[in-house]
């Protein structure tokens, strides 16, 4: 579904759908992109889309870090990242690749080894969860 999506705003609107471009225009922290309606309906499609998910397979059970601190400095360095990567995953991973950006295949290596290093990292420090 991701995929359509992504498929439908560059064919409709010539625009990528990378999400956390989608969001800063949505709440005003950028002018560049599709007219800032666009990306609010957008935005609430992938909220509205879960929630649907759910109400037709019912509730998915997730495991969280153990303290909300965690959960607030995760979305802080997340955030944080996809400004300083001009995008985020699935910016980078769904649309920049299909079209085959080198600087989102080179994102989506750093993205993954990031992530493989991170976890190897917690949990030989034993703060798996």
């Amino acid at each position: 579904m991701i995929g359509i999506a992504a498929a439908i705003m560059l064919l409709g609107l010539g625009r990528i759908a990378g999400v956390s471009g989608l969001a800063a225009r949505s709440i005003g922290l950028s002018d560049a992109g599709p007219p800032r309606i666009v990306a609010m309906v957008f935005i609430a499609g992938l909220i509205l889309g879960a929630l649907a998910f759910q109400g037709v397979t019912g509730p998915i059970e997730s495991t969280y870090p153990p303290s909300m601190g965690w959960l607030i400095a995760g979305g802080l360095i997340t955030g944080f990242g996809t400004r300083l990567g001009s995008g985020c995953t699935s910016g980078h991973g769904v649309c920049g690749m299909s079209r085959l950006s080198r600087r989102s295949i080179v994102a989506v290596v750093t993205f993954i080894g990031s992530g493989m290093v991170t976890v190897a990292i917690v949990n030989l420090a034993g703060g798996g969860w």
